[in-house]
């Protein structure tokens, strides 16, 4: 295939895969740092901390509690903020030979009955309740429905579920093994319960980790939840696969990620891009001494040029960006740390290694010229094995050469350097011209006045579909101001004929704004 004319990268495959298990990283952190601080929450209820010794033992008994109730292959469900609960909970299930099925602990009834239901979860982890989710009751409530579900462990009764008196041995678990079953966000319909392997989740936290350098001894403050790739995929893996520590907020909170940079002198740190801009919103944030961190890093959502600069500008530090998905294990392109600043933060990086990219006609699926946008479509070691029970489903992204279509529209440079311009289904088409929300949004985001935007298609008898902006304000402006700025940078055809200013955006639990609750509210 020709690279110098087609948006296509081979693989990387210089640096040698890890052929480990979500066990095997936790053995070798151990061996190597057993004393060293592995994970240190932080939230309401204070401080816990395990080291990498501790860690260990801890899992190795939850696996062995585990497999007093469990059968190695079954899956089993957590649903629970974060904590080191969790945490032994992951790495237990993997020396087990489990399949962890992550739940979001945001979810209703509806929604925890139909993910324990579709992923045929035989055990599930709960807390008593999250940000005044009444958990306990909730399980209650649809157990009777769940004809799988045999046995349900709430974390008031931890204690007395590790202390199993058992000495059962671990079962022999291999890289290609299924590890854990992660729901998609759903923002489109019902979501697909993503079937992810040790190798995946293990390579591609141990990859995205030297895209950061992050080494032993260094500190990652993670504000991610970890029913999501990046929290116990990026954080948790990634910490152990190069003896780091890593420092889990319980739950999201600017000031309190802010805090924990300063006391624990933070190496790395980042978040979602709501995230980052409610840090830097923070009163809090020029007063607090940061000066430890060397990397901010973000992804999950479109990343605003001028939310990198600015980050770069008031740290001095890089920033770096990673784009993935969950059927990606998350990762598929990051920046780097020695990238040009207008690389580094108005771009996607190029894709990792052993990742295979090409972007693809969404017409007939072959490779598009250089510089022009089609499908972002991934190959390699970090795809999902399919989507857990849904053969249909599955052949709709994953074609029969190996291919996964992400659905996302996207470009790449002559230097492989790729660039998102917003979800296929999200593209608007006005009087036949193909139009993409993120060019837009990163116009209005230079706006001073402009704190947050997103941009949708507004259906139209005429045009079919034209341009609607919801916008959150950080001073005081006007339609009229913004329609001026954009028509300064902008095609007319491009700039919003409908404006919305809002003072949240509806987002996913990683953090996502939901268009389709912003279309749908547009009538």
């Amino acid at each position: 295939m020709d690279t110098a004319t087609l948006a296509y990268r081979p693989a990387d495959t210089t640096t040698p895969l890890l052929e480990q298990t979500v066990g095997d990283v936790l053995c070798a952190a151990a061996a190597a740092a057993p004393d060293r601080v592995a994970v240190l929450e932080v939230g309401p209820g204070g401080r816990r901390a395990l080291t990498y010794a501790e860690l260990l033992a801890g899992g190795e008994q939850v696996a062995r509690a585990l497999l007093a109730r469990f059968r190695p292959g079954e899956h089993v469900a957590v649903w629970a903020g974060n904590g080191l609960e969790w945490v032994l909970l992951e790495y237990g299930a993997g020396l087990a030979g489990l399949v962890l099925v992550t739940v979001n602990p945001a979810y209703q009834a509806a929604e925890l009955e139909y993910v324990l239901r579709t992923s045929h979860s035989v055990g599930l982890f709960h807390m008593a309740q999250f940000r005044g989710n009444p958990m306990t009751a909730t399980v209650e409530s649809v157990r009777p429905s769940l004809a799988d579900l045999r046995e349900v462990v709430s974390f008031a009764d931890w204690a007395e579920f590790v202390a199993c008196d058992t000495d059962l041995p671990l079962p022999a678990v291999t890289p290609g093994d299924d590890v854990q079953i992660q729901y998609t966000s759903g923002t489109t319909g019902f979501p697909k319960g993503v079937l992810l392997h040790h190798r995946g989740l293990v390579n591609n936290a141990h990859l995205s980790m030297a895209r950061m350098a992050v080494t032993a001894g260094d500190v990652l403050v993670w504000p991610m939840p970890l029913f999501h790739t990046a929290g116990c995929g990026l954080g948790v893996l990634g910490a152990a696969g190069v003896g780091a520590t890593l420092v889990l907020l319980a739950q999201f909170d600017p000031g309190l990620q802010l805090a924990l940079i300063e006391s624990e002198r933070a190496t790395h740190s980042g978040g979602v891009p709501t995230m980052l801009i409610a840090m830097l919103d923070h009163p809090e944030f020029a007063a607090r001494d940061l000066s430890s961190l060397r990397v901010v890093c973000t992804g999950g959502a479109p990343v605003p040029a001028e939310l990198a600069r600015e980050w770069e500008r008031r740290l001095g530090v890089p920033f770096s960006i990673m784009f993935g998905t969950t059927e990606c294990s998350p990762i598929i392109s990051f920046t780097r740390l020695d990238d040009p600043p207008e690389i580094r933060t108005g771009t996607l990086g190029t894709p990792m290694p052993h990742t295979e990219v090409m972007i693809a006609d969404v017409v007939g699926g072959q490779p598009v010229p250089v510089g022009t946008v089609g499908e972002l479509c991934a190959r390699g070691y970090l795809v999902m094995h399919g989507y857990f029970d849904d053969p249909a489903a599955t052949a709709a992204v994953l074609d029969a050469d190996g291919w996964y279509h992400t659905g996302d529209l996207a470009s790449m440079d002559a230097d492989g350097c790729l660039r998102v311009e917003g979800r296929l289904k999200d593209m608007i088409i006005r009087g036949g011209e193909n139009i993409y929300p993120r060019e837009i949004e990163d116009v209005l985001f230079r706006h001073p006045a402009v704190a947050e935007v997103a941009v949708v298609g507004r259906p139209d008898a005429t045009w079919g579909e034209t341009v609607a902006a919801f916008v959150r304000r950080a001073a005081d402006t006007t339609e009229a101001d913004l329609h001026a700025h954009c028509r300064a940078h902008l095609a007319a055809y491009k700039t919003p004929t409908t404006w919305v200013f809002v003072d949240t955006f509806p987002l996913t639990a990683s953090g996502k704004v939901r268009k389709n609750v912003l279309r749908e509210s547009l009538g």
